[in-house]
């Protein structure tokens, strides 16, 4: 790779996730990281912190963002991500025209534009110029951010990063990782992908799957649940066409039927989102509720109400996903990583519980992150 100093990124979609993800790769500078490094599962991963990310290429079509400076970018309506830096400095790399395809929900159009995207009349690249500017750019790794629904989208940044030979993750609710298809392509051409569909750091996914895998290991039959969700943000004005919500839905919920004893009848089980709620901007507020049979066949009813900041909670999640991709790279391995997926994601090619996934990710951190530093990291870590 060109730089080894550092990760390097590049990100489709410069949205709120994208937003939270950046102020964060400058908050938790190395001293930050040594005096107060809350919110991150590992202060560093093979001697990386999340400073040693970089973002060196972006693609955007909201006409806000497009030849903005990425700092600039990720502030730009219709962006409400919580702001808890402020102090982005430039970082010399302009937003680019993506490809619209179907990143842009029709219903769209009927919101106010600060609520939704106004699309840039920017001349949209043909994939030989996204390709060109990967390798220009010198990533190492490709995001997609593109929203939920966003199918054509998705798979056009996975061939991107495969013809560029980058390695790529999936965030969102497309199936590409957990595409035998894909995983074998990436697998071939010795390149790393994790997905897909991030699971937050605290989340309601992650959240309803512990309570789902307490109920079997205590013996406690699940017969129905439900896990509704609210939100302000695009993603959740985008999920209000139902059409967009196929994969989204299939995600959730097989997180959560994957861990429970006996799989429930699709008729006792619905998780999903449930509604847009313009003033709760990035504020996810989650209501998850459970009904059982304990001992003697008796009823107990949990019901549990969860409000986070949407985009930070997926934010330190992405960081340690960036990082397992670097080991990878390093180490020569190609194709799906399959104990980060699972731990990471709702919908990894294998799903395996939460303590299986986490041991996996320990054991694949630990066996590969021996790899000798450049000697510039060495010294500065010395």
């Amino acid at each position: 790779m060109t730089d080894r100093d550092a990760i390097r990124i590049a990100i489709a979609g410069i949205g709120n996730c994208a937003s939270a993800l950046i102020q964060g790769i400058h908050h938790y500078t190395p001293e930050q990281c040594r005096t107060n490094a809350a919110g991150l599962m590992h202060a560093e991963i093979g001697g990386y912190g999340p400073g040693d990310i970089k973002v060196v290429a972006a693609f955007d079509v909201d006409a806000r963002k497009v030849g903005q400076d990425v700092s600039r970018a990720i502030f730009a309506k219709p962006n409400c991500a919580l702001v808890f830096n402020s102090q982005v400095p430039p970082s010399d790399v302009v937003v680019r025209m993506g490809p619209v395809l179907d990143g842009i929900s029709e219903h769209m159009a009927d919101y106010d534009q600060d609520r939704t995207f106004l699309r840039s009349d920017a001349q949209e690249p043909s994939k030989d110029e996204v390709v060109a500017e990967l390798k220009r750019s010198g990533a190492e790794i490709l995001l997609n951010y593109m929203p939920v629904g966003s199918e054509q989208a998705a798979r056009f940044y996975a061939e991107c990063a495969l013809e560029a030979g980058i390695a790529f993750i999936n965030n969102m609710p497309v199936f590409i990782a957990s595409n035998e298809g894909f995983a074998a392509r990436f697998r071939e051409r010795n390149l790393p992908i994790i997905g897909d569909d991030i699971k937050s750091q605290l989340g309601a996914t992650i959240v309803h799957r512990m309570l789902t895998d307490l109920f079997g290991k205590r013996g406690v039959a699940l017969r129905r649940t439900y896990q509704l969700n609210t939100g302000g943000n695009t993603d959740f004005l985008n999920m209000k066409n139902q059409q967009r919500l196929k994969s989204k839905k299939e995600s959730k919920t097989e997180a959560v039927q994957s861990v429970a004893r006996e799989r429930m009848a699709n008729h006792d089980i619905h998780v999903g989102p449930s509604d847009y709620v313009p003033w709760q901007d990035d504020n996810k507020v989650a209501f998850i509720r459970m009904e059982g049979e304990i001992f003697g066949g008796v009823g107990l009813d949990l019901e549990l109400r969860l409000s986070v900041q949407d985009s930070p909670n997926s934010a330190g999640i992405v960081i340690d996903m960036i990082r397992c991709c670097k080991l990878a790279l390093l180490n020569g391995i190609g194709g799906v990583l399959e104990g980060p997926s699972a731990y990471f994601c709702k919908h990894p090619i294998r799903q395996y519980t939460d303590d299986e996934a986490y041991r996996m990710t320990e054991d694949f951190i630990r066996a590969h992150a021996g790899t000798p530093l450049p000697a510039t990291r060495a010294s500065a870590a010395r």
